[in-house]
């Protein structure tokens, strides 16, 4: 008997050890892949790229496996990269070449149907002409091109550069129909970001055609130039300030900050046409002549939009990144998207995004760090399964997936029949050592954990107190 009691207790003690081991391990776990517990990676790449200077660097970006890549132009400079943990790419044409040949482009002749970007996997700058630039259009161009170098690659794209008004959207006016991008608020009021080119100033916009009372008016915006616009929401407007962006189905993602991509990041895009598709950033600081006019600055995707998505959101990781503007192609065949930055929309506009506290432009991340161009950036969200493709007239794009029934809130004022309890993929809001204890102790994730971990505590101390109350027994001469 007291030979099987030891072996029971032995046997207790090492069940409770292993507990101990595979709670801690659980917790662990659960904290690393808590998203946005303690934001994404140091922008390596930024850093490197800002230390070693446009000269001896033309970019940065993230890799197939996830690793920042840093385009240097000698070996001190890949030396120094790989010391600081990024892969090296030693390339001919610096940063500064690249600069000087998107300025020669910009101060040329502005032909419509043309776009360019500096592709830094590539090391150059690559021009793209559409099906409606003519022959002689082409040829003036690639004259400029051959004069700047070997730094510019000409090439001819199908389909046209467009922007993606006048399709189905949950947004209507007059003049056509966009998406809805991210509601915003300036601290006292109500607003919707969108695509500038959407509509001037005055424009009134419907939640559904036909409604007698107006979702709100555009009282701010820039298009061309840049492409985003301010739309006051009127009193009253059912879901103003919402901080979730509606994928379609009853699904929503949540929507806890601004920040700017990272070449190679996967990005999701929201658009009521075409509902949810993704793809990767292929280029930043991208330019497009559109029939309308010429815009800078663009994020350059291989996301496929049509129209009528024109204005809808751009994130990952619940972070917003940008606003539909334009592009060719179509969601058959693919194409090339591109986008508004977000936080340099908010910033002109003095807004930040509604049901977020505090700055959540690009250079605060709204508690997620930065993930700035060039730099790392956190881990794409990833679609519900079955969703990536989307369905036309879905709307919306996210990761989140709602629970329970209800009214499901869609940017705009729109709304759905769907789950209306909305969750989703990103970043907490919240900083300091009060938000960091709340996530460690969130029972959604290390609540397995911690249980085993209790449970495992309880058996090690019953274990020792039978061993003490034996040893007691022992010396008092009791049989044990």
């Amino acid at each position: 008997m007291r030979h099987a009691r030891r072996t029971a207790r032995r046997i207790t003690r090492l069940a409770a050890v292993g507990g101990l081991l595979c709670g801690s391990l659980l917790v662990t776990r659960a904290i690393a892949s808590e998203p946005g517990a303690f934001g994404p990676p140091v922008p390596v790449g930024e850093r490197l790229v800002t230390q070693l200077g446009t000269a001896r660097t033309a970019g940065s970006w993230l890799g197939a496996d996830g690793r920042t890549v840093v385009a240097v132009t000698d070996a001190g400079a890949a030396a120094d990269v790989r010391r600081a943990g990024a892969r090296a790419e030693v390339v001919r044409h610096s940063m500064r070449d690249l600069r000087s040949a998107a300025a020669t482009l910009r101060a040329a002749p502005r032909v419509a149907g043309t776009a360019w970007a500096m592709d830094y996997g590539s090391n150059e700058v690559v021009v793209r002409a559409d099906s409606t630039v003519s022959a002689a259009d082409w040829s003036r161009l690639a004259d400029v091109a051959k004069a700047i170098g070997a730094s510019v690659r000409m090439e001819r794209t199908r389909g046209t550069f467009t922007t993606r008004v006048d399709g189905a959207s949950p947004i209507f006016a007059s003049g056509g129909r966009c998406s809805a991008g991210f509601d915003v608020t300036d601290g006292s009021d109500a607003f919707l970001l969108t695509a500038g080119h959407c509509g001037p100033v005055g424009t009134t916009w419907f939640a559904r055609p036909g409604d007698a009372t107006a979702l709100g008016t555009t009282v701010s915006g820039t298009f061309p130039g840049n492409d985003f616009s301010l739309v006051r929401y009127d009193d009253g407007v059912p879901h103003a300030e919402s901080d979730v962006v509606a994928i379609g189905g009853g699904r929503g993602v949540r929507i806890t900050g601004a920040t700017d991509p990272v070449v190679g990041q996967r990005v999701f895009r929201s658009g009521s046409t075409t509902g949810l598709h993704s793809g990767r950033v292929t280029a930043l600081n991208a330019t497009v002549n559109y029939p309308e006019g010429t815009v800078t600055g663009l994020i350059q995707t291989t996301v496929c939009a049509e129209p009528g998505d024109s204005g809808g959101p751009l994130f990952a990781d619940g972070l917003a990144l940008g606003l539909t503007s334009g592009g060719n192609g179509n969601c058959d065949a693919g194409g090339t998207t591109f986008f508004q930055p977000v936080g340099a929309a908010m910033t002109a506009l003095d807004v930040r995004l509604a049901g977020a506290s505090g700055d959540n432009g690009p250079e605060a991340g709204a508690g997620s760090g930065r993930a700035r161009p060039g730099g790392d950036g956190s881990a794409p969200s990833t679609p519900p399964a079955g969703s990536e493709a989307g369905a036309r007239g879905g709307g919306g794009t996210g990761t989140g997936v709602g629970t329970g029934t209800g009214p499901g809130t869609n940017m705009g004022g729109a709304s759905e029949t769907g789950d209306g309890t909305v969750s989703g993929t990103g970043t907490s809001t919240d900083t300091g050592p009060v938000a960091a204890i709340s996530r460690v102790v969130n029972t959604r994730s290390v609540g397995p954990g911690l249980l085993v971990i209790g449970g495992s505590l309880i058996a090690l101390v019953a274990v020792r107190s039978m061993r003490s109350s034996r040893l007691s027994r022992r010396g008092r001469g009791a049989w044990s």
